[in-house]
């Protein structure tokens, strides 16, 4: 069995380059950093490393619209090689990873985000803006609603009762 997969969650380093393919199908290319802190030596170190994404058709339109120099998105893709001989005569290499879904970051402060929008704000630890309405709550299942019939009980009605709920009777344990 093989597998072929990328994660990277990072930001932009640059605006997206949009080309058409001769079939007029679109190709977005970009690149994205991503940095990894360590401890070396007691000595805390940051290491980047910078990944190319190509992106086709609907997300190329996607990324070229929405992506921007700086912004946090998550691409989750395949690992392609590409080479090609330069005018030099000279085989060269490119290593890129090939979207297949995107997901777009929070946006960062400054970018135009109405005040009441909770997009670019932390999800963690959030607390709702006053003038916001509150987020959907967990329903609340109340004790006398019907649970749904199975097949071997499809005549049974099944509620949940205050007094029956406190008594057990033995011929329903099933062992």
């Amino acid at each position: 069995m093989n597998l072929n997969k990328a994660f990277i969650l990072g930001n932009v380093t640059k605006d997206p380059e949009v080309r058409n393919l001769p079939s007029g199908q679109q190709v977005t290319s970009f690149s994205i950093a991503t940095n990894r802190f360590y401890t070396q030596n007691n000595e805390k170190k940051q290491e980047v490393e910078f990944h190319n994404i190509v992106a086709f058709g609907k997300l190329a339109d996607i990324a070229s619209r929405y992506l921007t120099k700086g912004s946090s998105v998550f691409i989750e893709g395949r690992i392609k090689t590409r080479n090609w001989v330069n005018t030099q005569g000279a085989k060269q290499y490119r290593t890129e990873v090939i979207a297949e879904t995107l997901q777009l970051g929070p946006k960062t402060q400054g970018t135009g985000a109405s005040p009441s929008s909770n997009y670019g704000k932390p999800a963690f630890g959030r607390q709702p803006e006053p003038d916001m309405p509150k987020q959907d709550e967990i329903p609340i299942i109340e004790e006398n609603y019907p649970m749904p019939a199975d097949n071997n009980s499809a005549n049974e009605k099944v509620t949940f009762d205050d007094e029956a709920a406190d008594e057990i009777d033995i011929k329903d344990i099933p062992f």
